[in-house]
């Protein structure tokens, strides 16, 4: 049998990202569009472009700040203030290891894929607000705002990387000092995996958000009787006659894993989210939108 030539398996990859790119940029424009953007953090008085607000004249304003023709329409001096455009950067990381693959029902999302939405959603809210947006050892590593960047981040999404670990492991963050940092993520590695690595990033970064995507079989645990556990790479597998007999132990392990993240995010300054596939993306993506806001 000839083997697949290189150029035929980088045509086919390509193929499947393109199928998944559209679908992926269409849920996340509609699901951002349902989010008002509101009174965004760098919604504030200074130097900028866009108008924002009236304000009647103080003592010690300058006469050329003065909107003579707002003025001239009542007996009160107005200054015409400019919104504050100082664009923050923020680093934003979906897990995409074999774990996330997980579904407990055909018609709830699987982990990955609403990390991904939620990832992708908040990348064009964010862009739309002026903000830089990074997305760690990807293309679209470098901070940057606008469609095409916008178009990067998805492309990052979409690509289904080769040889993918069990579980996730929190990326280097290089350089890159991020005023806010965003993880989804379903936590279920190690913890050498995972604690090291966010607390490197919060030591020189600024504040952050721990989203924990979770399956509600993985919380409830309902199963009963002979059932045979393996984790999507294949690599773990296990056995038992008495599956209800391991619900105890398993939630303890589980709740365990919860506090700590909770935990860690409570000592660095940092907010935390348990988030399951069965909830909404639209509270998840509000809830988010509000923390990096600073208005939660």
């Amino acid at each position: 049998m000839n083997k697949p030539r290189p150029s035929a398996d980088l045509r086919a990859a390509s193929e499947s990202i393109a199928a998944t790119f559209p679908a992926l940029m269409v849920e996340a424009s509609r699901l951002a569009a349902s989010v008002a953007m509101g009174d965004h953090g760098r919604r504030r008085a200074g130097v900028g472009e866009d108008f924002w607000q009236y304000r009647q004249a103080l003592p010690g304003d300058d006469l050329a700040s003065i909107d003579w023709r707002r003025s001239g329409r009542s007996d009160t001096a107005y200054v015409r203030e400019r919104e504050w455009e100082a664009a923050h950067t923020i680093a934003i990381w979906a897990d995409t290891a074999q774990s996330m693959d997980y579904s407990g029902k055909r018609d709830i999302s699987t982990k990955g894929a609403r990390a991904n939405l939620l990832a992708m959603a908040l990348s064009v809210l964010l862009s739309k607000a002026g903000e830089r947006i990074a997305y760690p050892a990807t293309i679209a590593a470098t901070p940057r705002s606008g469609e095409r960047h916008l178009q990067r981040i998805a492309l990052a999404i979409s690509a289904v990387e080769a040889g993918r670990p069990e579980y996730g492991s929190v990326p280097e963050f290089g350089d890159l000092k991020a005023a806010r940092s965003i993880f989804l993520s379903d936590f279920m590695g190690a913890d050498g995996q995972i604690f090291p690595q966010l607390k490197s990033i919060a030591e020189r970064a600024g504040t952050g958000c721990l989203i924990h995507i979770l399956d509600d079989t993985e919380e409830t645990f309902p199963f009963d009787g002979r059932v045979i556990f393996e984790s999507m790479g294949g690599g773990l597998s296990f056995e038992t006659h008495r599956a209800n007999s391991l619900q105890d132990e398993y939630r303890d392990q589980l709740a365990k894993r919860c506090a700590a993240l909770e935990e860690f995010a409570r000592q660095a300054g940092w907010q935390y989210l348990k988030h399951h596939t069965s909830s909404s993306p639209r509270a998840a993506l509000l809830w988010l939108h509000m923390a990096i806001g600073g208005q939660r």
